[in-house]
């Protein structure tokens, strides 16, 4: 008897080594999942949607510890982000869980009258405003629903997002990674309103930024960075550990059919989440005006690399250590990241800028944790 306990023993030993995925400086080993708060221009299941999935799932398996998710605009106003959240975290389950925070609804300087001038005289890019380019709504009547309808029950919390960073980062020191995945608002106004925090934050990993590739919204500048470049500036010039998930290494990590149909076509892994990605993402990939008369339609993945890096460091087969600002000047480099090898200007932080991933494993993990069954079940 003895002898089978052994052996039993060791059989669970080998599962759960095999289990870990074949990654060096993986978190999801580490005796203490890490604490992140989620920083984000919310939506429903693009990227940053996919995000909070991502992250709930590795909540679920006790690999990681989201403190809560705080809201922002960027891709759309703050009020549409915060209902999309909320009917996120009701869906997926961990409402109880994951409080939603409501955060800035404007950049600290960047108006539209000023985008509209600069667009005027320096046209170029791909035109997408996020907020920008829709009213501001300015009561519950002129949001839009998800396609499963709003949250019914889940409300946000009374705790503005500003606060909310601030009180978690005291309340553990040392230990909470920020995953800045929209305009930097929120994190620039928490900063700047307790710099008691700035050495206590553990890092802060953003999508945002490129610094050696052209930009998307204008020829020079990615979304994130140019929608509040003040607040991205501020942030960047934090000494803090950072971490930079630029366009640089988005643009090489790229959904393609066969990515697209691995989540939305797997006919044993359907769930509202894989139902949700295939109406909100395959207008590239599904129907008549979609693959069929495009089949090497592709979109860049961006929020989700920070996840991924969170979790499996080694991810990120490239990096360089760069000190990083950011052009906050009128003028058709507004919001434009720009990377420095040596003779930095004074008050800038180096950080690490990832440039290449390994795009096969991201793809499994990315896969696996947005075909998992929901609502999840967390163990925490």
């Amino acid at each position: 008897m003895r002898r089978v306990l052994v052996a039993l023993k060791c059989m669970a030993i080998v599962a759960a080594v095999l289990a870990i995925p074949a990654c060096g400086g993986d978190n999801l080993t580490a005796a203490s999942p890490p604490k992140v708060i989620i920083d984000s221009d919310y939506n429903t299941l693009s990227d940053d949607g996919q995000l909070g999935v991502m992250a709930a799932q590795l909540q679920a398996q006790g690999s990681l510890k989201v403190l809560g998710i705080t809201v922002v605009s960027g891709n759309q106003w703050l009020k549409q982000g915060v209902a999309d959240a909320l009917k996120s975290v009701e869906r997926l389950g961990v409402e109880k869980q994951i409080g939603v925070y409501a955060g800035a609804n404007y950049a600290l300087s960047h108006d539209f009258a000023t985008i509209q001038a600069e667009l005027a005289q320096f046209p170029g890019g791909d035109g997408y405003l996020g907020a920008w380019s829709t009213p501001e709504p300015t009561s519950d009547s002129d949001l839009i629903a998800p396609p499963d309808g709003f949250a019914t029950h889940t409300q946000v919390q009374s705790k503005s997002a500003v606060d909310f960073i601030v009180d978690s980062v005291k309340q553990y020191p040392g230990e909470v990674t920020i995953l800045a995945i929209g305009p930097l608002t929120n994190i620039a106004l928490a900063t700047r309103q307790h710099p008691e925090i700035v050495p206590l934050i553990k890092q802060i990993i953003y999508m945002g930024g490129a610094v050696d590739v052209p930009g998307n919204t204008t020829p020079s500048a990615e979304f994130n960075w140019w929608f509040d470049p003040e607040a991205a500036k501020a942030v960047l010039h934090l000494p803090v550990k950072q971490v930079v998930v630029p366009l640089d290494v988005t643009n090489t990590v790229k959904m393609d059919k066969t990515l697209y149909d691995r989540v939305a076509h797997d006919p044993t892994k359907q769930t509202i989440i894989t139902q949700l990605f295939k109406i909100l993402n395959g207008y590239g990939f599904d129907g008549k005006n979609g693959f069929e008369t495009n089949p090497n339609y592709t979109t860049n993945i961006w929020d989700t690399l920070t996840l991924a890096y969170l979790m499996h460091p080694s991810f990120a087969t490239q990096t360089v250590d760069e000190w990083v600002d950011v052009d906050t000047s009128f003028g058709a480099n507004d919001g434009k990241a720009m990377g420095y090898t040596s003779s930095p200007p004074a008050g800038l932080q180096k950080m690490t800028i990832v440039k290449r991933f390994d795009n096969p494993s991201f793809f499994n993990f990315y896969v696996d944790l947005l075909t998992r069954p929901v609502p999840v079940t967390l163990s925490n």
